[in-house]
């Protein structure tokens, strides 16, 4: 992993010539998203007058949504194999980058974490590698469901949106442990931990002995004593501190072999903007620093320290 300062020093030397390159096809592709709308828009609203009837104006909202990802796919393309996947050896060497790829639905599904069934599942920016001892991947995946209203039109809802990260956690467990976010403490105090136990479909709900720790989280297991052997003090302390340093949202669970951990974002990490330039520090440093999350959790989480061996 490398500093701020070192990367930096990567921008100028390495991604800068790059980055200018970009910057031409960014300002082409704006160009001509700009026309489309300058046709479009006055198209559609004198079709909605003409018509009475406000469905041009909204197939021209289409349209333009359509010409904005026709006029800017092959960019974002260039900019994520030239861009990001750079910034991804420049934090680790040791790990690779796929734009297209994503952690698969199966392996979602098996952490256990959101029960909701899924619809429609998409995912990309997949980096995966080992760093220490232990080896991970994660990427960007939005997960939704479907419900229909009154008319029966169709409405995607949204499960999890964000980054999903898998490692090894070099122990067989027996039973799966579940932590989520505490809501029910939030909102109700003390009296959350009633509503706490009624969630059976989780499993029972684990008792421990760190009152910071369940303020913010509530864990669900299948079995009492092996729930609290993962969840050790130290381990307990890390997660907490991991949740501060980075203001997030944190779902995590331990299944099989190995911990998944859910960080809820509402933008898309690694895309770039057409509207803002690409000559700028500012976004590079927040792509650098949104991949450190997912690698600071090895670190942070003391996963490359192997207390237990595999049985």
């Amino acid at each position: 992993m490398r500093s701020l300062e070192e990367l930096k020093s990567y921008y100028r030397t390495i991604l800068f010539p790059e980055l200018k390159a970009l910057e031409e096809e960014r300002k082409k592709a704006l160009n001509k998203i700009i026309l489309s709308a300058a046709v479009i828009i006055p198209l559609a609203a004198l079709l909605a007058y003409a018509l009475k009837h406000p469905f041009p104006v909204m197939l021209g909202i289409m349209g333009i949504i359509g010409a904005n990802w026709f006029f800017t796919r092959e960019y974002v393309a260039n900019f994520k194999t030239g861009i990001i996947e750079k910034i991804v050896t420049c934090v680790d060497e040791d790990l690779k980058y796929s734009k297209n790829s994503y952690i698969p639905r199966s392996t979602f599904s098996k952490s256990k974490i959101f029960k909701h069934g899924i619809d429609r599942y998409r995912g990309d920016d997949y980096v995966c590698g080992k760093l220490g001892q232990t080896q991970v991947e994660f990427s960007e995946i939005h997960a939704q469901y479907v419900t229909r209203d009154s008319k029966g039109n169709r409405h995607y809802n949204t499960i999890f949106k964000g980054l999903f990260f898998v490692a090894d956690f070099n122990k067989e467990f027996k039973g799966t442990t579940v932590v989520l976010p505490d809501v029910a403490e939030k909102m109700f105090g003390g009296l959350g931990a009633v509503f706490q136990s009624w969630n059976k479909g989780r499993g029972q709900l684990i008792k421990l002995e760190d009152p910071e720790f369940e303020k913010m989280f509530v864990v669900y297991g299948e079995d009492q004593i092996e729930s609290r052997y993962i969840l050790s003090t130290s381990l307990m302390r890390r997660i907490a501190d991991f949740k501060k340093k980075n203001k997030r949202e944190i779902y995590l669970s331990f299944v099989g072999s190995h911990i998944f951990i859910a960080i809820p974002y509402r933008r898309n990490l690694f895309e770039p903007r057409i509207f803002r330039t690409l000559l700028s520090f500012v976004p590079i440093q927040q792509y650098f620093e949104d991949l450190q999350v997912a690698v600071d959790i090895v670190g942070d989480l003391n996963l490359n320290t192997r207390i237990w061996s595999k049985q």
